[in-house]
Order: C-alpha cells, then sequence, then structure tokens
C-alpha cells in the first residue's frame, strides 16, 4: 500500500519506465508492420502479382510478430497509448486494403462473366416449355 507522495512518485516513475523499456521492444515490430503495409500498397498500385504475394506474406509474418510482443507488454505492464493507437491504425490499414481487394476480385469476376458466360447447365425443358433434349438415334431404346 502507497502512503506518501513519495511512494506515489516512485511507483509512477517505475511505471513509466517499464513502459519505456516496452515501447523500446515494440517499436521495430511495429515499424515492420507499417512498412510491410507501405509495400503492399505500392505492389497493388503498380499491379504486380508477384510482389503482392510475397509483401503479403512478409506483412503476415510481420503482424504475427507485432501482436505476440503487443500481448506480452499487454501482459507484462500495458502498452503505451501512441502504440496502441498506431497499431490500431495499422489494423485499420489491413482491413481497408482487404476491402479495396476483395471489390476488385469481385469487379474482375463480373468482367470475367461477361467476355466469358458461365455454360448453364442443361435442362429438361426450355423456356417455353419444349423439350429441349437431344434426341438419339442408333439405339434400342427410347424413353
Amino acid at each position: 500500500m502507497i502512503h506518501s507522495p513519495r511512494e506515489l512518485n516512485a511507483v509512477q516513475t517505475a511505471s513509466e519506465a517499464k513502459a519505456s523499456t516496452h515501447a523500446a521492444d515494440l517499436e521495430q515490430p511495429l515499424v515492420a508492420v507499417e512498412q510491410q503495409l507501405l509495400a503492399l500498397g505500392l505492389a497493388l498500385h503498380q499491379q504486380d502479382a508477384a510482389a503482392v504475394d510475397r509483401v503479403a506474406a512478409g506483412l503476415h509474418l510481420a503482424l504475427s510478430a507485432a501482436v505476440d510482443h503487443f500481448a506480452r507488454a499487454a501482459r507484462s505492464g500495458g502498452v503505451p497509448m501512441p502504440l496502441r493507437h498506431r497499431l490500431a491504425q495499422a489494423g485499420g490499414q489491413v482491413a481497408a486494403q482487404r476491402e479495396a481487394l476483395a471489390r476488385a476480385t469481385a469487379s474482375l469476376d463480373r468482367a470475367i462473366d461477361v467476355l466469358i458466360p458461365r455454360v448453364a447447365p442443361s435442362s429438361l425443358y426450355g423456356a417455353h416449355g419444349g423439350n429441349e433434349r437431344q434426341v438419339h438415334t442408333g439405339g434400342s431404346l427410347h424413353a
């Protein structure tokens, strides 16, 4: 239990020192995520599929490492607010790029469907009720 302002100040100083140590430990993984996000944005802008695949794999690894570091820091004393904010921004950028990629993929799928129509499954009857089955000749059984 804290009994004096001096003890309170000592506890605050110790927690600030711990937070400062956490900040130094968290900076590198967070910078790696931010750099990978920039590289992914550039690869997407340049429409370089090989670079997108390569950078996306790097981003996945960087995010995994950052989440691990941040979770450990949170369990052992907390994460400084500016770093939390930067991590949240990085997560938002990932979500925005994922959404943009999903929209682009859907648009591409629609364009492909227009250019190369899918083969419709054969049905027993046409739109006007007529039989559209192929007539087979030469067989001994006809239904």
